[in-house]
């Protein structure tokens, strides 16, 4: 092989191993009609590239390990000729051992996002910087979506990512282009209250449930579906305490949001006692969607 030609071969392989996220991104504006809809598609593409062609961490991953995840971008408003107002959709998930099936981690619409982009506009990520409201958006999430995803593979192995969404929650507080979202006092459902609720000392408990439920529960369900359940009801358990700690948590919703279909699915193939116990924890954590957890009990 020629040297330069194993070369390229070679910084190939170093960038598939390095990039962390495969995130499919679209971006709809179908109410919008002052706007050239080809500005939405390098919209699109820019925020795909800065997303999935950025290496967010220190560690390599294979192309089967990047985490899969989306955002639907539904812009909502121009604001002005280069500013819009959106409404977004975060999902992410992660492979579940010895089967085909994905766990969702993450589901999240997020109302509040309001941002500047130019048609061909670099979008650029400088750590410990305040760029624009668009990069500081996409890199939290990312932070986000990454340290769920390592919560549940390592014991608390999400904390250097949720303290990084953490700072730049911090400097897009003090940033006059942030927009909203990002403050206590905006609302009781924002970036700020999530990531709260991921970096609070009180509720350290959360990185310990998401652990269990998936590495000790989810993981060992194809081998020892009985252990596996089990250790989800512990995790389910010890997550309950939330409800006493900090009632109107938004992780709480997030959590029940994201993971419902996938408890009820799990706990209706469980025996009697197990159904009980599961649909007691779910209401006491769900409790606006009590009558949703009685198909449990009477599925067969």
């Amino acid at each position: 092989m020629k040297p330069y030609v194993l070369c390229i071969a070679l910084l190939l392989a170093l960038t598939a191993k390095a990039q962390e996220l495969n995130c499919t991104v679209k971006v709809l504006a179908p109410n919008l009609q002052a706007t050239d809809p080809k500005v939405f598609e390098t919209l699109e593409q820019s925020i795909t590239e800065f997303l999935n062609n950025r290496r967010w961490t220190n560690d390599n991953f294979l192309p089967k390990e990047r985490i899969d995840c989306s955002m639907l971008i539904s812009i909502t408003q121009e604001l002005a000729s280069d500013r819009f107002a959106a409404q977004v959709t975060i999902q992410s998930s992660r492979p579940v051992f010895y089967s085909s099936y994905n766990s969702p981690l993450l589901y999240i619409v997020d109302k509040d996002i309001q941002f500047q982009y130019a048609q061909y506009q670099p979008l650029e990520y400088i750590e410990n910087q305040f760029t624009s409201a668009l990069i500081a958006f996409l890199a939290y999430y990312a932070y986000v979506i990454i340290g769920l995803d390592y919560d549940t593979f390592s014991p608390k192995g999400g904390t250097p990512y949720f303290q990084r969404a953490a700072n730049i929650v911090a400097m897009a507080q003090s940033a006059n282009a942030a927009g909203p979202g990002w403050k206590s006092f905006e609302g009781t459902r924002n970036r700020f209250w999530l990531i709260n609720n991921l970096t609070n000392p009180k509720l350290d408990y959360i990185h310990d449930m998401l652990y269990k439920y998936h590495r000790q529960g989810l993981d060992q369900m194809y081998e020892h579906t009985d252990k596996g359940r089990k250790a989800i009801i512990e995790a389910l358990t010890q997550f309950a305490k939330i409800r006493d700690d900090e009632p109107t948590a938004m992780f709480t919703q997030v959590f029940c949001q994201t993971k419902s279909e996938e408890l009820i699915n799990i706990f209706s193939k469980a025996p009697p006692q197990e159904k009980s116990q599961a649909v007691q924890l779910l209401n006491t954590l769900d409790p606006a969607n009590a009558q949703r957890y009685q198909q449990i009990l009477k599925a067969n």
